[in-house]
């Protein structure tokens, strides 16, 4: 604590910030790390608080995945970024199913991720905005409910993804890219002062690739422009834009049970088996972000802060979807669909923050009121009179979309708005930290048009109340126990088959543990139990239905290590034991654990970077994962097997055989080395493929 000022806010300072609009924008810069040259923007904010405290300071448990982390490990995708990941469990619809970032965490699923602390579009249907991670720096998973800064939010926790930001120094880089299932990549990435004023960043990527699938493909083209100008000295203003499109991602379609995890008279299907058809097999995408960052100092205790962004997307897709099959166990039945969708977001978060003492306690107060506002249209159609395939001898050039009877059945607007009034105290006395906040939100949900075969009109308008309370002790040796209660809430915009709305879920967690940063170790322990009410999911008798349950409780413990063993040589691992379980219910659910959560995971990576002898200049890496048994459906018939997945990293600094290649480097990854076959099903007739063993070889050149 530098400041020593005493607590004398007035109402005009804050009424001037408010009606000139100035602010700072969202997340902390850490510059106590030398040994990279990323530095994280000014407007950087800690996911866990939006202030700019250190995560160890926070009395709930956060885990930071950085750029170095990804590129080692040669990530594409947040799925794949949080897979060694303590209490995260991704690729909920297999390896092969890449246009969806998929997950849950402490057991609830989650498809809302935020990037620079505010939410990325997500319109409930298809239509998700996907960030490369080629223009990410870190990404930040905050672990447990975190409404009362953030609103509406399931109850396992939060994924926050940061974007790498101008820098002063001057930087460049182009990568090229070849690997497994044909892969091409370039990007290149660019930064820099223009003026003194003046920062820059500029990235770009193109990228061809086959999908697992047989016949489909993945293509992207990515340019993520920005600039930090500093107006002032006490001002600066951060304009960014994201830009990307996707002409083709893949396969959505499923497989039966029979056939991938279960026996067949006829043998097991092989992992690129495709029940759609070449010529009706689309999903395009199109989203581009603009958004504006505003960090203004009013003095030495206040400062405002405002982030604001801009999306606006589209989709369209065309798919053939296997619904099971018939009695000879081969032949698959199918129905064909159409997806056209269009959606426009508008985010703002304007935080007024403040650090002062009173007395002997340091308080950092911030204050803040966020809005989001999404307009969405989509339309669907659907064919049910689809040729029949053979699910060992597929036939995947059978139709067009000219050779079907489409039926519409969807086509309607829709409009979501969020309105948050938040405020949060984490206080110091010596050694003891106190964080406590509260959120009351307006959520507002409208609908009108063609839904499901008929004309409807549907109306949610919730008010929730979100509470914080938290403490952790920093003993001198590092050790840091902690012990905090928060809540969540989620507004549901399903309704019954009455036609009903269902009644809004909340939340709560209880968590204990401890933190430990010193010594070359940084590790985290926690112990948690959340409490979900009123808790939506899937019918046991309907698996395309859903309904809400009375209480649904989940309990674990998490632990996260990071230890330099020596100066070469960095271990990290990831374990977590859950018990997930609707323990309050009047329908047969009672009892059950929902889909896709694992007993037990346990990940651990080994980082070897030789600082001399013969292999100096090589970095190596290696990984493995376990994922425990899961549930195969919502009535708990049957479980689906563990599976233990292993990952190796190669790389080399070209500079060591000769001055002449200083600044070029190459960099070998290997997901699932051993090609270990493993699923995930959303029940026990429909199934999804793991990803196969896959490879990828980048030649970077840095100057």
């Amino acid at each position: 604590m530098n400041s020593t000022q005493s607590f004398r806010p007035t109402l005009i300072a804050l009424a001037i910030a408010i009606a000139t609009g100035q602010a700072i924008a969202e997340d902390t810069i850490d510059i106590n790390d030398l040994s990279t040259l990323e530095v994280k923007g000014q407007t950087y904010r800690n996911t866990a608080t939006k202030t700019q405290l250190d995560a160890e300071e926070t009395p709930q448990a956060i885990s930071i995945i950085e750029s170095e982390t990804l590129e080692e490990r040669g990530v594409e995708s947040l799925s794949e970024a949080v897979r060694y990941t303590a209490g995260v469990h991704s690729e909920l619809r297999g390896g092969s199913i890449t246009r969806l970032d998929l997950f849950n965490i402490r057991g609830f699923d989650n498809t809302l991720v935020y990037y620079d602390g505010l939410p990325l579009l997500s319109n409930g249907n298809n239509l998700q905005a996907q960030i490369d991670a080629s223009a990410v720096s870190q990404i930040e998973v905050f672990k447990g409910p975190a409404s009362t800064l953030y609103g509406s939010m399931p109850p396992g926790g939060m994924v926050n993804m940061i974007s790498k930001a101008p820098q002063v120094t001057s930087q460049n880089s182009v990568e090229v890219t070849v690997g497994s299932d044909n892969k091409k990549e370039a990007s290149f990435d660019s930064t820099g002062s223009i003026s003194d004023a003046v920062n820059y960043r500029l990235i770009g990527l193109v990228r061809d690739k086959d999908g697992q699938a047989d016949t489909t493909t993945e293509e992207r083209v990515m340019i993520a422009p920005s600039l930090d100008i500093k107006v002032s000295e006490d001002t600066l203003v951060n304009l960014n834009m994201y830009y990307q499109k996707d002409p083709s991602m893949g396969t959505f379609g499923v497989l039966p049970g029979v056939g991938t995890i279960y026996d067949n008279e006829y043998g097991k299907v092989d992992s690129d088996t495709f029940l759609g058809d070449v010529d009706f097999n689309t999903f395009e995408r199109e989203f581009l972000i603009l958004g504006y960052k505003i960090d203004h100092k009013i003095n030495d205790t206040w400062s405002y802060l405002q982030n604001a962004r801009f999306t606006t997307a589209e989709s369209y897709q065309e798919m053939a979807y296997a619904t099971g099959l018939q009695s000879d166990n081969r032949t698959a039945n199918r129905f064909a669909y159409i997806t056209d969708e269009e959606s426009e977001s508008f985010s703002i978060d304007n935080q007024f923050s403040g650090v002062f003492d009173i007395g002997n306690v340091e308080h950092n107060v911030l204050f803040g009121v966020d809005y989001l506002q999404t307009k969405s249209n989509f339309k669907y159609k659907y064919a049910t009179a689809v040729p029949t395939i053979d699910l060992y001898n597929p036939d995947n050039n059978q139709f067009t979309a000219n050779d079907l009877t489409f039926v519409d059945y969807s086509d309607h607007d829709y409009e979501s708005s969020q309105l948050g009034l938040y405020l949060q105290d984490q206080m110091r006395f010596d050694q003891l930290i106190l964080i406590a906040g509260g959120r009351y939100d307006q959520y507002k949900y409208d609908e009108s048009g063609l839904n499901y075969g008929s004309e409807a009109t549907r109306d949610v308008d919730q008010t929730h109340f979100s509470g914080r309370l938290g403490t952790l002790y920093e003993f001198e040796n590092g050790v840091s126990p902690f012990i905090s209660y928060s809540q969540s809430f989620e507004p549901i915009i399903d309704t019954r088959n009455s036609g009903e709305n269902y009644d809004p879920t909340t939340s709560s967690q209880w968590e204990a543990g401890l933190k430990y940063n010193a010594n070359g170790f940084n590790t985290s322990l926690a112990v948690y139990e959340i409490t979900k009410n009123d808790y939506l999911t899937t019918d046991p008798d309907d698996v395309y239905s859903k309904t809400q349950v009375d209480e649904i409780r989940s309990r674990g413990i998490e632990l996260e290590v990071q230890k330099a063993l020596t100066e070469e040589i960095k271990l990290s691992v990831a374990a977590n034991v859950q018990d997930v379980e609707i323990n309050k219910d009047e329908t047969r659910l009672k009892g059950t654990t929902p889909i896709r959560i694992p007993e037990k995971q346990l990940s651990t990576w080994l980082s070897y970077k030789p600082a001399s002898g013969k292999l100096v200049g090589a970095n190596l890496g290696a990984g493995i994962r376990y994922v425990g048994e899961m549930q195969m459906d919502a009535a708990n018939s049957d479980t689906m097997p563990s599976y233990t997945l292993v990952d190796v990293s190669v790389g080399y600094d070209l500079a060591q055989l000769s001055p002449n290649w200083k600044g070029a480097s190459i960099q070998l990854a290997i997901s699932n080395l051993l090609d270990e076959t493993y699923f995930s099903c959303y029940s026990t007739t429909t199934c999804w493929f793991g990803a196969d063993r896959s490879f990828e070889l980048t030649g970077r050149y840095e100057f």
